[in-house]
């Protein structure tokens, strides 16, 4: 590992996809289902890569090939020791909603006083875990983890290569059903991080006001609290809905000369010593209270000032179908068609009702996958949540929501609710558009 790792800082980095080579990378040859990368190796090497990781001795047609017993399992060595030679801090993320989210709020806030190198995108596997740790430069002075699981065992192993030092769990929800195979083992998995973090007496970032996470973290004294309830190191205060804006009197009328948070904003106070910080993010819905509260905590935690917090939070924009907030032919579009599960459909549709300045509201919603046998039970709950409420409109899409019990329109496929759906038929509604990534359903504003 040690020649290795020589010719990794002599590189540009590492690549894994011979179409994205660049200029003296070292291209690791990994395997898939339908795809074994040692057949591109030598192209790699053509197009500019400097040395190809390989385990296919029958490829080995260049001294430019290094030969391993399994090129996956090298890839997650070689980060392992960079991780271990640069000793940059490590802040890890779980959970089985809002992990982007929080990921980019940290890196946003941290950003305002050091070098912050984070997960890009959703790359939170057993291989984009290790290309983020092989992305941290010397100069950088925390790294963001994003850690994502859909089996039992995969967050203690990705914590065995990613070693962090720090580590929230976000939430834990009904992800993944099919491979976890119950909630119980949603969260056994989703745990292994504060396994891991109690066992070498790491500091974990807690939600108070999260029962499920305090469970886990009971007895445990190495942690840094948040939230409106109990005795946290930092106390925020909730005002979602945005309609009631600091109301309390106990907040001393700290209302007084500010404007009226934007449209769909939540409105976070913070207690810095004795005075009041006011942050309004760009995100929306109760259940981001959290992400933005964890973001308030850790720059607290690393001695940021509440100017730079609040800047850090403020200037986070959602991008890629996450909480997006469209404006389109009339209509308030609520876009988070990245992913879906009953957790945050539920927590989304909840949202909804909470929004009383608009007396129109229109539901889009299409099946959540990786349910497994819970599939079924799980769409018909969030039928008969939708079914307890008026809504102007509702339509279910996807083979799951055509199987329920509902009053609303049902489609099967997305083309048939195409052809059947116009925002014409709709004005001055607030629209909420979510379903899991397979679902696609940000074609609905195409």
């Amino acid at each position: 590992m040690k020649e290795l790792y020589e010719l990794f800082v002599q590189s540009t980095g590492v690549c894994t996809d011979s179409r994205a080579v660049f200029a003296n990378c070292i291209y690791f040859a990994l395997k898939g289902d339908s795809f074994d990368g040692n057949k591109f190796a030598n192209e790699a090497l053509e197009k500019g890569a400097n040395y190809a990781v390989i385990d296919d001795s029958s490829m080995k047609v260049s001294d430019k090939m290094i030969l391993v017993d399994d090129v996956l399992k090298t890839l997650q060595q070689l980060a392992n020791y960079h991780r271990r030679k640069l000793g940059t801090l490590i802040f890890g993320i779980t959970g089985s909603n809002g992990k982007t989210t929080t990921k980019e709020l940290l890196k946003s806030v941290l950003s305002e006083k050091f070098q912050v190198v984070a997960t890009q995108g959703n790359l939170n596997n057993h291989i984009g875990v290790p290309l983020t740790l092989l992305s941290i430069q010397a100069e950088t002075d925390i790294a963001i983890v994003e850690m994502g699981a859909n089996h039992p065992e995969e967050i203690a192993f990705l914590c065995s290569i990613v070693e962090p030092d720090y580590g929230y769990i976000t939430s834990i929800g009904k992800a993944h059903l099919e491979g976890f195979g119950s909630f119980e083992g949603v969260i056994k998995t989703k745990g292994e991080l504060y396994d891991y973090l109690k066992k070498y007496n790491k500091t974990i970032f807690l939600n108070n006001d999260d029962a499920l996470q305090k469970d886990l973290l009971k007895n445990y004294e190495n942690v840094y609290s948040f939230g409106n309830q109990g005795n946290t190191k930092v106390k925020l205060k909730n005002t979602h809905p945005v309609e009631v804006i600091f109301e309390n009197s106990a907040l001393r009328k700290m209302t007084d000369g500010i404007e009226k948070p934007s449209l769909l904003g939540i409105g976070v106070l913070e207690e810095f010593t004795d005075s009041t910080t006011v942050v309004r993010s760009n995100l929306t819905g109760s259940y981001n209270f959290s992400n933005i509260g964890v973001a308030i905590a850790v720059g607290k935690y690393f001695k940021l000032p509440p100017e730079a917090i609040k800047r850090g939070i403020e200037k986070y924009i959602p991008t890629n179908n996450r909480s997006q907030i469209i404006n389109l032919e009339g209509n308030t579009i609520f876009l988070d068609a990245y992913n879906a599960n009953p957790s945050s459909m539920s927590a989304a549709i909840h949202n909804m009702l909470t929004i009383e300045s608009f007396d129109k509201k229109v539901l889009i919603l299409g099946d959540m996958f990786e349910l497994g046998k819970f599939a079924l039970t799980e769409h018909q709950n969030i039928v008969d949540l939708v079914e307890s409420h008026p809504w102007k409109a509702v339509f279910f899409i996807g083979e799951n929501f055509a199987k329920t019990s509902t009053k609303h329109p049902q489609f099967k496929t997305f083309d048939e609710f195409k052809q059947a759906f116009s925002f014409s038929q709709f004005s001055d509604c607030l629209i909420l558009i979510k379903g899991s990534r397979g679902m696609a359903l940000e074609r609905v504003i195409l």
